[in-house]
């Protein structure tokens, strides 16, 4: 192979690529065999393996048990919102402020437990490893689609016996981080946001409709009340339906 060529695996996925994207083999046809590949690439076993693999890892096609390799539907992306927080009647959560914008028909379920913090929690909240936290899970919704999944930590030691213990139960359920905080007088002043993107995990995949290999975009959230953190939350989100889109003021 001379210098930048590229493998033989890849040319084949290449053009199985253009394929997909020009409609020649349009959302739910069977991807063509591996002997077919085989045969009209003139390529072996072993690269029309590996090509349909790639294809498979970008999310372009998926398997069938016991059917074959289809090629997947490509849905638009869409966007999702992100901005500084703003006080919105009845809508003071991040999710809810978007929904309220968008004019979507966005749904969510929660539940709460008690839990322990790991390492990593314990150091995004500032308090020791194993202090009692009430992890919170939501999965988000879109005209019934999953679209989003959350979860969240907040310290017992700050919230525990108060009227705001649980996040979407008692008089503030559901108001969101700064107005729970309010109401046990402590002032929320910034939020950090940290961004990144990875595999998803088996069971966030379950829940989002996704196929393993498939790539999350992971929001690393956390409120602070001056220094202290008094909330910090994981969002993940399915890179391949969603973007997220940043409205941020100039000062």
């Amino acid at each position: 192979m001379t210098f930048g060529e590229q493998p033989a695996y890849l040319r084949v996925a290449g053009d199985l690529r253009k394929k997909i994207v020009d409609g020649s083999l349009p959302p739910h046809t069977r991807l063509p065999s591996q002997a077919r590949i085989r045969k009209e690439y003139g390529v072996s076993d072993t690269v029309a393996l590996e090509a349909r693999k790639v294809l498979m890892a970008e999310g372009l096609v998926e398997g069938r048990s016991g059917s074959g390799t289809y090629v997947r539907e490509r849905l638009q992306p869409r966007r999702i919102a992100r901005s500084g927080y703003r006080m919105l009647p009845g809508t003071s959560t991040p999710f809810r402020q978007e929904q309220a914008e968008e004019g979507a028909r966005g749904t969510w379920e929660s539940s709460s437990v008690q839990e322990e913090a790991d390492e990593e929690i314990a150091a995004r909240l500032g308090v020791e490893p194993g202090a009692r936290v009430m992890c919170t899970r939501y999965v988000f919704r879109d005209a019934g689609r999953p679209m989003m999944l959350s979860t969240s930590w907040e310290p017992l030691e700050l919230t525990g016996r108060t009227p705001v213990m649980l996040p979407e139960e008692g008089p503030l359920g559901g108001s969101g981080v700064v107005d729970r905080m309010a109401a046990i007088d402590t002032v929320v002043d910034n939020v950090v946001e940290e961004v990144g993107a990875r595999p998803g995990l088996a069971e966030e995949l379950l829940l989002l409709g996704g196929v393993p290999g498939h790539v999350v975009i992971v929001v690393a959230r956390t409120y602070y009340a001056s220094q202290r953190a008094v909330e910090t939350a994981d969002l993940v989100v399915p890179a391949d339906r969603y973007r997220l889109t940043y409205h941020l003021p100039v000062r």
